[in-house]
C-alpha cells in the first residue's frame, strides 16, 4: 500500500514541485514501509533513500518508487540534493510539524531549493482513510476485541494493575498485533479517576471498577478502545455513573458523522453528562482521530471547528472521573460517513460484573 499518487496530485494545490517526508508516519503513508528513510515525492514520481539495514526489505516492499541505498560519503541529503538538482525542483514542501530547527537549518544549507512548510498536505490526506487502510484498522480492532474477551478471565481480586497490563500486551501480540499502539492503561478503584493512570502495584479488590484503555498496531495502523468493568458488586452510585457515561457515549455515536464540525459531536455527548450533574468531572475531549498514529486530527473536541471528513476514523470516549474514588470511561472507534458512522469496536458495553 502506498499513497504516492495522492501526494503527487496534491502538490499543485500547495504550489510545490515536490514533498519531502522524513517522519515515520509520513514515510509509512507515502510508500508503505518504515526504514528510517527519506521520501521525496515529485509530480513525476517518487524517490526513497534508506541505509543497508533496510535496503533489501525496502526493495522487496516498495512499489512505484526509485529505491536507493545511502552509504559512506553519500548520505540522505546528498541523494536528495542530487534529485532536486537533476529534476530542477525549485519549491519543495516539508513536514514542518515534524522537523527540528537544527534539521531544517542543515537542509537549507545543503538542498538547492526553496523549502516550504506544508504540514497540511499529508495530514489532510491522512485524515480520510481509504479502503485498504480501513481493512488494516478493522483487523487491528478485531485483535483488540479478542484480547479484551480473553482478558476478562484474568481480572480478579488479588492481581495488580501491572499484572493485568502485562497480560493485555501478551494477548494483543499473541493474537497478531505487532505491538501495542500505546502503553496500556489499567486503572483500578481510585486510580480510575486519573484518565491516563499508569498501571502500578495497586491490587484489585472486590467492589472496584477497573478501566482498561488499550490497542494494537497491525501493519502500521492503530486500534484503540476503553472498557470499564466491575469486580464484584458495584454501589448504586457506581452504576449511575456508568449508565450516564454509556448514555453520553451512545448519544455521541448517534451524532457522529462526516460533514459536521467536531465540536458538534463533542457537545452532544457532553450535554448528557452535564445534565446529570457531572460536567465538572469530564475534562477531556470526546475523541481523537487515529490511523498510523494513535492521536491524529481532526478531533471531537469543544474547540474543533474543522468539518469532519468522510472516512475519518475517530474515537468516541466520554468519561466521568471522581477524584480519589473511581472513574468510568467507555470508548469505541468509528468510521465517519455522510449519513452516520460505522462502529469498528465489537466488545459489549453493558456493565460487566466479574
Amino acid at each position: 500500500m502506498n499513497h504516492i499518487e495522492a501526494i503527487a496530485a496534491a502538490l499543485p494545490e500547495y504550489g510545490l514541485d515536490a514533498m519531502l517526508l522524513v517522519s515515520t508516519p509520513g514515510e509509512r503513508y507515502a510508500v508503505g514501509f518504515e526504514g528510517e528513510g527519506t521520501v521525496l515525492v515529485t509530480r513525476a514520481g517518487c524517490h526513497y533513500f534508506t541505509d543497508s539495514r533496510y535496503i533489501e526489505a525496502a526493495r522487496n516492499t516498495i512499489q512505484n518508487a526509485h529505491v536507493e541505498c545511502v552509504g559512506r560519503g553519500c548520505g540522505h541529503l546528498d541523494l536528495t540534493a542530487q534529485v532536486i538538482e537533476a529534476e530542477d525542483l525549485r519549491a519543495v514542501g516539508f513536514e514542518s510539524d515534524r522537523v527540528s530547527a537544527d534539521r531544517l537549518a542543515r537542509w537549507q544549507d545543503r538542498l538547492p531549493c526553496t523549502l516550504i512548510a506544508a504540514p497540511g498536505l499529508v495530514n489532510k490526506l491522512r485524515a480520510s482513510k481509504d479502503e485498504d487502510e480501513l481493512i488494516l484498522m478493522r483487523r487491528a480492532q478485531a485483535i483488540t476485541d479478542r484480547a479484551f474477551s480473553n482478558l476478562l478471565n484474568f481480572i480478579r481480586p488479588g492481581v495488580t494493575e501491572r499484572e493485568v497490563a502485562a497480560r493485555l500486551v501478551y494477548e494483543l501480540m499473541s493474537l497478531g498485533g505487532s505491538k501495542p499502539s500505546f502503553d496500556p492503561i489499567v486503572a483500578a478503584g481510585p486510580s480510575g479517576s486519573m484518565p491516563h493512570a499508569v498501571p502500578g502495584g495497586r491490587i484489585i479488590e472486590p467492589g472496584m471498577f477497573v478501566t482498561l484503555d488499550f490497542g494494537c498496531i497491525c501493519e502500521g495502523y492503530c486500534s484503540d478502545m476503553t472498557r470499564t468493568v466491575a469486580v464484584g458488586t458495584p454501589t448504586g452510585e457506581m452504576v449511575r455513573v456508568y449508565d450516564t457515561v454509556l448514555k453520553a457515549q451512545l448519544t455521541g455515536l448517534s451524532a457522529a458523522r462526516a460533514g459536521v464540525p467536531g465540536k458538534q459531536v463533542d457537545e452532544a455527548a457532553r450535554t448528557v453528562i452535564e445534565r446529570a450533574g457531572y460536567g465538572d468531572f469530564f475534562g477531556h475531549s470526546l475523541g481523537h482521530s487515529l490511523g498510523l498514529e494513535i492521536h491524529e486530527s481532526p478531533n471531537f473536541s469543544p474547540g474543533e471547528e474543522t468539518v469532519m471528513p468522510v472516512g475519518a476514523v475517530v474515537s468516541c470516549e466520554p468519561g466521568i472521573y471522581l477524584p480519589g474514588r473511581f472513574g468510568v470511561r467507555i470508548e469505541d472507534v468509528v468510521v465517519l460517513h455522510a449519513d452516520g458512522c460505522e462502529i469498528l469496536t465489537a466488545s459489549p458495553k453493558e456493565l460487566l460484573i466479574l
